[in-house]
């Protein structure tokens, strides 16, 4: 991941936080007021109240489409309940299927569920034009030199990044979640301030729960993504002394150490920010069905 890339998701955290602190303060109620029986002079004959009023055809539907609103949410926990993913996406496009709002009690995930939501993300075609977006613009920066450029060069990036997603999510959501028993899922905090869900949104980097339910040092992601970064790096990136063509200089090894660990570190930060993004998903969601125009 380049900078550039960083940037994109750094606006995704403006717009959470912007979301978080304009969202509306619960009104207080008059009910206790309102209900209680207007007082009459003794002797006196207390007047009738009057029927309500029976709604207008604009409220009626305005009260239909909120209650099939919280039909479709009711639908939505009791799906997750039972299968133990969702149907989110990020913005409406970018699969979300491991976050889970409002979830309460849920069964942990089999190892085939693990694997299955894994691949049902890798290969979505949302995801698959995403890897073809950060190709572009790794094209137009000219990074990794190595891979050249033209058509040929847009094929050997957009691999590259298929690659790399597709291996760093199986490590860390499937595969070293089924050995060690962790649940690769993020639970969406949703109460409390914008710091304290941003802590816990940071947090989900190294803490996670187990398969029974326990916290427990979130070894999938910090070993699955090291595992992805080396295979990253030292198995399809140009290799030592990789020379494109007779017009294109010498280009020197990606494969080092120090280049592995940076590629981690940057997929890690990259899993943090993404940490972050998802627990405030629902305000911006809420605040888009609320203002749609």
């Amino acid at each position: 991941m380049k900078l550039t890339h960083f940037a994109l998701v750094c606006l995704l955290i403006t717009a959470a936080f912007c979301a978080a602190q304009s969202a509306a303060k619960p009104e207080t109620s008059d009910a206790n007021r309102s209900a209680q029986p207007p007082t009459t002079d003794v002797g006196q004959t207390p007047e009738q109240t009057p029927p309500p009023a029976k709604p207008s055809a604009g409220e009626a539907a305005k009260a239909a489409d909120q209650s099939q609103s919280q039909g479709k949410d009711i639908a939505k926990d009791a799906a997750n309940s039972t299968s133990g993913t969702s149907n989110d996406r990020l913005f409406y496009a970018l699969p979300n299927f491991l976050t889970l709002e409002n979830a309460g009690q849920v069964p942990p995930l089999t190892t085939g569920q693990k694997y299955k939501v894994i691949a049902r993300s890798s290969f979505d075609p949302v995801q698959l034009v995403w890897y073809g977006f950060l190709s572009g613009i790794a094209q137009a920066e000219n990074s990794e030199p190595g891979f050249g450029q033209g058509a040929e060069g847009y094929g050997k990036r957009y691999g590259s990044y298929f690659a790399d997603g597709t291996i760093e999510s199986f490590f860390v959501g499937a595969i070293i979640p089924s050995a060690l028993h962790q649940d690769p899922r993020f639970f969406q905090s949703g109460n409390g301030s914008f710091m304290h869900r941003t802590g816990y949104a940071l947090s989900r980097v190294v803490v996670t729960p187990t398969d029974s339910g326990h916290s427990q040092f979130n070894c999938s992601e910090v070993f699955g993504s090291a595992l992805a970064s080396a295979i990253s790096t030292y198995g399809y990136h140009p290799h030592p002394g990789y020379h494109p063509g007779p017009n294109v200089p010498y280009v020197a090894s990606d494969r080092t150490l120090k280049n592995t660990a940076s590629v981690w570190g940057t997929q890690v930060g990259y899993d943090t920010i993404t940490f972050v993004v998802k627990e405030f998903w629902p305000d911006i969601r809420r605040k888009l069905k609320k203002h749609p125009h």
